[in-house]
């Protein structure tokens, strides 16, 4: 397909990067060269350990059969023996922390080779058939744009890049996180090691659960109250050591009849302290180490250093104390085991990982929220900046203030994201003070309704911050609305007409909020005959146009494009054709 309109001058925002294929394929290589010489340690080790074996056998005849040395000798092959076992471990991790960081880069390669759909994350979680463009765009969902964007290892980093895929921003914010991803998309090793963070770990964290549970009121925090569990507990241990020494079990009874009435009446509150926190050890481990990596790291952008101030801000950097949370939510994790069971009451167990917990969100509570939008802020920018490390051709947006006049949308050469390169058809398109309306016509399979998500993507790219698959795109900030899918539904008892028609009544009532905005309509009343197609669809064009809007509409009814006539050259006609 080709579709021919006016474009004007716009600047070139394209950066001059190595080519991220040859960087990728050099690094992987040189993972997979550490991983060959790890697995060529780990035989040695392992044959080693059977030679000690073997030894350490012959010893054992040798000094306990025949009784011809002492057996203290045998402290030499179990000591050999632990030396090599924890020499082994260490190269087993280092040498899947090199199979991974290969993974790390093939999976980077084949996001340039335009071999990632189904490798992610989908992201389905997030999908909303009511939301006004996301499905039609193919957001979500296998092969969909927050696959091939999203690295994020946290829920918090995912619901991020969801928001700003699926809402719009100022253009500030949008502007900062040009200037983020820029000072992190180079930054291959941290982005490498913050990748790795999870490997090994099943993370579980519900950030608005941790938020809520850590920002309410402490229940059993009491200095008294911990020191009298903790003696108790010492007194408990004392008692029982007592009765085995010497059968003397009185202590014992006095001290358990004691724990009992402590337990009773404490047991509410220790276990209302330690509810609904949301995750798992893993999950906050995981959080840690990226905070950690946040901590660490030197960045040039104000907003990034802003962040690493707020974390060290306390008398312990954030890393450290959302670690201790970790274990103690792995003591958490413990009391359902039978041993924790068994020393429940004795020890006060669930009393003492309640006032522990209690302590630790009465002390750093208040900075949990904190931590949490950095990291979410975190992992969104480390997923667009390799999106825009791999396509170094594609530029950043210029956004433009549009002041008083219409808005309007500027693409040089735009191309598809979602589409291989190899068979991506580019087009350019204008829209604003001129032609603010697109009719455009042309055969089935000449490639309308491609056009219409083509432009819908690179605009929902240039909201997000990240870099758009075009030669160039200028742009002023304004909503997007969509109808490019309709479907009918049994169960709701809904027609394939009457779904577009809900969907046109969203995108006008976006309209009617004043604001400037986008529509990208297929097949416009696509379910009525050929007049009243072309009544209705004049009838919302002009109404959409008296509401500061731009947009694009295609068809295959040619009737439609009388209404060319009717608006002064603010509606264009143009075809799109099939060229072999």
């Amino acid at each position: 397909m080709l579709l021919h309109v006016h474009s004007g001058e716009i600047g070139n925002l394209k950066t001059n990067l190595k080519s991220p294929t040859t960087e990728y394929l050099a690094r992987k290589e040189a993972r997979m060269q550490v991983r060959a010489e790890r697995e060529r340690i780990h035989i040695r080790i392992g044959n080693f350990k059977l030679l000690v074996i073997v030894a350490g056998l012959a010893l054992a005849w040798y000094t306990v059969g025949i009784n011809r040395a002492s057996a203290y000798w045998l402290a030499i092959p179990v000591a050999l023996y632990a030396a090599l076992a924890v020499w082994h471990e260490i190269t087993i991790r280092a040498r899947t922390r090199a199979e991974r960081a290969a993974d790390f880069y093939e999976r980077g390669i084949a996001r340039i080779e335009d071999r990632w759909s189904g490798s992610g994350s989908p992201g389905n979680q997030f999908r909303d058939a009511t939301h006004i463009y996301a499905d039609d765009l193919d957001i979500f969902g296998g092969g969909g744009l927050f696959e091939l964007l999203s690295s994020a290892q946290t829920p918090m980093g995912e619901e991020r890049l969801a928001k700003w895929l699926t809402s719009t921003s100022e253009v500030s914010d949008i502007r900062e996180r040009q200037a983020n991803i820029n000072d992190l998309r180079e930054k291959l090793d941290f982005r490498e090691s913050t990748a790795l963070l999870g490997a090994g770990l099943t993370g579980s964290l519900d950030a608005k659960a941790l938020t809520a549970w850590a920002e309410s009121s402490p229940q059993i925090a009491s200095s008294a109250l911990r020191a009298a569990a903790v003696t108790l507990a010492l007194l408990q241990l004392a008692a029982i050591a007592l009765w085995v020494i010497t059968g003397i079990y009185a202590l014992f009874f006095v001290v358990l009849f004691t724990n009992s009435a402590v337990y009773a009446s404490l047991r509410k509150r220790a276990e209302a302290a330690i509810t609904g926190i949301g995750c798992n050890e893993d999950g906050l481990l995981i959080f840690s180490k990226i905070l950690r990596q946040i901590e660490t790291e030197q960045f040039a952008s104000d907003k990034l250093r802003g962040f690493q101030s707020e974390l060290r801000s306390t008398a312990q950097p954030a890393s450290v104390w959302i670690k201790k949370l970790a274990h103690i939510v792995n003591w958490i994790d413990a009391r359902d085991s039978l041993l924790m069971k068994i020393l429940d009451l004795p020890l006060l167990y669930i009393v003492q990982i309640g006032i522990s917990a209690d302590f630790w969100r009465k002390r750093f509570g208040a900075e949990v929220r904190l931590c949490i939008e950095a990291v979410a802020e975190f992992e969104a920018l480390l997923s667009v900046s390799a999106y825009a490390y791999e396509h170094p051709e594609d530029p950043f947006p210029i956004f433009v203030s549009e002041g008083e006049g219409c808005p309007f949308f500027t693409g040089e050469d735009l191309g598809h994201p979602l589409i291989p390169a190899a068979r991506c058809v580019r087009n350019s398109v204008k829209l604003g003070n001129g032609t603010r309306v697109l009719l455009v016509s042309g055969s089935n399979m000449s490639g309308k309704s491609t056009l219409l998500r083509m432009m819908g993507v690179n605009f929902v790219l240039a909201m997000a911050g990240a870099p758009v698959r075009a030669k160039s795109m200028e742009l002023s900030p304004m909503a997007l609305g969509t109808r490019i899918r309709s479907t009918d539904s049994l169960q709701e008892g809904r027609s394939n007409f009457y779904t577009e028609i809900l969907r046109i009544r969203q995108v006008a009532a976006l309209a009617e909020k004043g604001g400037p905005f986008l529509f990208l309509f297929d097949e416009l009343l696509e379910g009525t005959n050929s007049h009243d197609r072309q009544i209705g669809s004049q009838a919302l064009l002009e109404a959409l146009l008296e509401k500061n809007a731009i947009g694009i509409v295609t068809t295959h009814d040619l009737a439609l494009t009388k209404i060319e006539a009717t608006r002064d050259g603010k509606i264009r006609n143009v075809h799109l054709r099939i060229r072999s």
